[in-house]
């Protein structure tokens, strides 16, 4: 029996990590920090923002999570995020994935889903 993408990615514990791992590399990012750094004088916010992701990864990649957040479009309409920051954000996840010794497959898998919701994010 094959796992699901949650499972392989650590189950919800295991995709947390991810996410903070991948969010430090958001606030060391040049391209993309500016976004980020003013989330680390407002931890709650950071922490919301965290969660939301988590369950959104979870619950899209077969976890048992139930997103309870905004769309994709909602989320990010109105912070104009452009083709290259886009890329750098894939970047900065990628390099978590890596960090957290993720499978070749589980990452296509992962790039597959970031790819599908790109037109949701740029240029709103």
């Amino acid at each position: 029996m094959n796992k699901t993408l949650f499972e392989r990615l650590g189950g919800r514990s295991g995709i947390s990590i991810i996410v903070d791992d991948t969010v430090e590399n958001h606030m060391n990012n040049p391209a993309v920090n500016a976004r980020f750094l003013p989330l680390k004088e407002k931890q709650e916010q950071l922490t919301i923002i965290k969660n939301h992701t988590i369950d959104f990864f979870s619950a899209g990649s077969g976890g048992p999570n139930n997103y309870k957040g905004k769309d994709m479009v909602t989320a990010h309409t109105g912070m104009n995020i452009s083709h290259a920051e886009y890329m750098h954000v894939i970047d900065d996840i990628f390099m978590a994935l890596d960090k957290n010794n993720i499978d070749e497959e589980s990452k296509k898998d992962v790039l597959s889903i970031l790819w599908s919701l790109k037109d949701m994010m740029i240029g709103k």
